[in-house]
């Protein structure tokens, strides 16, 4: 049996600071291999796309250069976890395995299930550590801010790490010939860049310079680029911590600089990790309703609908803009993507599922917890938050009332005043005329009428939802997942 080390997995935390399960990886006694798996089954899986893969390989390749000093690099590799763990512990003596908590896709936990049975066969202690204020098997909530913020006040953990602690450089790249390695090659493009540096770089003109307009654009489509945080990709990727996150946030409320606008920030902190913690405790909310009694709904699914939705061509502007906006920047504030949520589930009445896969497909920042939480919260399936149907008319007027979004990501009504660029369908045969724009031809014609559509929808969902069984089932919601506070918590 080959040289006795220890295996420190990255997964979603793609950092050395603050990096709990590392440090105590290199307490261990033995060297560190640090280890970075490219799956096929999830390059494979519909949640993730080639803007995840690239962003990790920069991040990757950050790590690489942070790691020089220390004599030592990270292994990359493509391989399904257990068939790299076979193959590794019939290389190396295997002492044991650290990584983070991961409250990931069906997938993941299903593979993670499968390495768990090997290590436990092989006598491999696997060693799992928190790195945001989620709780394995918590049941309820009692409690659960407290310990919350308990984790978020401790101190950080720097990157104090010696170059003996980790397996040599040499020895990994004998390894790495059993492999085959995962490149690192990037391809430049128009969504973020990934790595510790960019995140600490977002990080700082947030805080020093963006911050003071949070709360005024957090709701407007275009400004919004600008105005909130962006930090939501290096977050969902490690390439920060949340802790760091809270403590800065913290740092700038006791400076007394922008204390509404940070509050507001840092309120949705918190909710970051709330809505992982539901995930975390019904992972099922991945396939079916969370509130059970919208397991009976019916909605009869139209491809065409649902191809339209995701092509940007409803004939809805607002909703078609902030498609086609996802799908070529990877972002969307938090209004456009409730929007084009409650859009496909309210007034297409398609299920969720429909559309979940892909959209996580387009958010550079794919957070499963989170994704799948709003998802259930924007179609009404939790059965315990407001029935929020959001009018994409409405939207446009009060968020970006001269069509400014809109017409940059609907080229083919740029040349329309604003009003007509929200509602084309108002639009006369005259004003028509006068601006050589035929509707139907220019612009495609409704997918449907929504003043129609939404009504039919909603009384199916109260229906459900105020039946014995709804009531019950909301119940038993607001008792596992609330915390104390707004019910918008729940």
């Amino acid at each position: 049996m080959g040289l006795p080390c220890v295996i420190f997995w990255f997964k979603r935390d793609l950092r050395l600071q603050d990096n709990e399960a590392l440090v105590e990886a290199t307490r261990s006694g033995y060297p560190v291999l640090l280890v970075y798996l490219l799956e096929p089954s999830l390059v494979q899986d519909p949640h993730y796309g080639d803007r995840h893969w690239n962003f990790v390989r920069e991040s990757l390749s950050g790590l690489q250069e942070e790691l020089q000093p220390f004599q030592t690099r990270l292994l990359a590799v493509e391989s399904e976890a257990l068939d790299f763990f076979l193959k590794l512990n019939s290389i190396l003596k295997i002492r044991a395995v650290y990584s983070h908590v991961e409250t990931g896709i069906d997938r993941t936990f299903r593979r993670d299930l499968d390495v768990a049975a090997f290590c436990k066969a092989e006598g491999i202690p696997w060693k799992e550590y928190r790195q945001n204020g989620v709780i394995r098997g918590s049941r309820h909530r009692h409690g659960w801010k407290e310990q919350w913020t308990s984790y978020m006040e401790q101190s950080l953990i720097p990157a104090g790490f010696r170059q003996e602690q980790f397996l040599p450089v040499e020895r990994v790249t004998e390894l790495s010939k059993a492999w085959r390695l995962m490149s690192l090659v990037t391809n430049p493009g128009p969504f973020q860049k990934g790595g510790r540096q960019a995140a600490l770089r977002i990080m700082d003109s947030f805080f020093q310079e963006r911050l003071e307009a949070y709360q005024r654009g957090i709701s407007k489509p275009e400004v919004s680029r600008q105005t909130c945080s962006r930090l939501s990709p290096y977050i969902a990727w490690g390439n920060i911590s949340i802790r760091e996150v809270v403590q800065r946030a913290k740092q700038g409320r006791a400076s007394g600089m922008w204390l509404s606008q940070n509050r507001a920030f840092s309120s949705r902190l918190r909710w970051h990790c709330h809505f992982i913690q539901k995930f975390e405790s019904e992972p099922r909310m991945e396939f079916e309703a969370l509130n059970r009694v919208f397991l009976n709904l019916e909605q009869p699914s139209s491809l065409e609908n649902v191809e339209r939705w995701k092509k940007g061509q409803t004939g809805y502007p607002l909703v078609d803009a902030a498609m086609r906006c996802v799908q070529a920047t990877g972002y969307l504030n938090f209004r456009m993507r409730a929007l084009v949520v409650s859009f496909l589930t309210h007034h297409l009445f398609e299920h969720f599922s429909k559309g979940s896969e892909w959209l996580a497909q387009q958010f550079l920042d794919f957070e499963p917890g989170i994704h799948y939480g709003q998802f259930q919260m924007q179609s009404g399936f939790t059965g315990t938050n407001t029935l929020r149907v959001y009018n994409p008319n409405k939207n446009a007027m009060d968020h970006d009332p001269e069509a400014h979004f809109i017409k940059t990501w609907v080229p083919e009504l740029r040349d329309l005043p604003a009003p007509m660029a929200i509602q084309p369908w108002m639009i006369s045969p005259m004003e028509a005329a006068f601006y050589g724009f035929a509707y139907g031809r220019d612009y495609p014609v409704r997918v449907v009428d929504i003043e129609k559509t939404r009504q039919g929808g909603l009384k199916q969902l109260y229906d459900l939802r105020n039946s014995a069984h709804g009531r019950k089932e909301s119940q038993r919601i607001l008792k596992r997942h609330t915390l104390p506070g707004p019910r918008m918590n729940a």
